[in-house]
């Protein structure tokens, strides 16, 4: 669908430029938005291989095993329908240090097996209490080092690129720990309801 949105946005640009006689205006603008976009690429790619490069080393020393076991007790609080042994947990908890270390591209494939797991866990189509903690957590997403908005103002050639990470880590903290709250908040009402 998003993509139905983004080609009907070019192509009422493109009329509008050749209805407004400014076309020559868009075509420059097409191409040299393609050349920034490639840069920005190839800047962001670096940063990213970077950060993956480290988590592969912090996994390879085992250090990602101990962060999960250091979250369990949260995350089995968190999610108390799923077994606390079951292997969406380490899913999960993989997730979350993605999203920590600011790498929403590597924690998106394991939140897709988290959720993937926890309907399996379901047996059904519906959204689980699970499903709804997972997507409100992610979505709030609480990060430690924000490695594209770093990457981003790198680029961009920013004077001091990282001092965004305490800002981040306020923000994220904030809107975590509300999102965790309205979660609750919501699903009690819904139990009571049902009462």
């Amino acid at each position: 669908m998003v993509h139905l949105i983004w080609a009907g946005l070019a192509c009422i640009g493109i009329i509008y430029g050749l209805f407004n006689g400014t076309i020559a205006d868009v075509n420059e603008a097409i191409f040299s938005s393609a050349q920034e976009a490639i840069q920005l690429i190839i800047g962001l790619a670096s940063v990213l291989v970077f950060w993956l490069g480290i988590m592969k080393i912090a996994e390879e020393a085992n250090i990602l095993k101990q962060l999960s076991r250091a979250f369990k007790p949260f995350i089995a609080r968190l999610f108390p329908d799923i077994p606390k042994d079951h292997q969406v947990i380490g899913y999960i908890t993989s997730n979350f240090i993605a999203n920590l270390f600011g790498l929403g591209n590597a924690a998106t494939p394991l939140g897709l097996k988290a959720m993937q797991g926890m309907r399996e866990l379901s047996q059904n189509d519906e959204a689980t209490r699970s499903m709804i903690t997972f997507l409100v957590i992610n979505t709030s997403s609480l990060t430690l080092i924000p490695t594209t908005v770093i990457a981003l103002r790198m680029q961009y050639l920013s004077h001091s690129p990282t001092e965004i990470v305490l800002a981040t880590l306020i923000a994220t903290c904030l809107s975590t720990s509300a999102a965790i709250l309205i979660d609750r908040l919501f699903y009690f009402k819904r139990v009571n309801k049902k009462r």
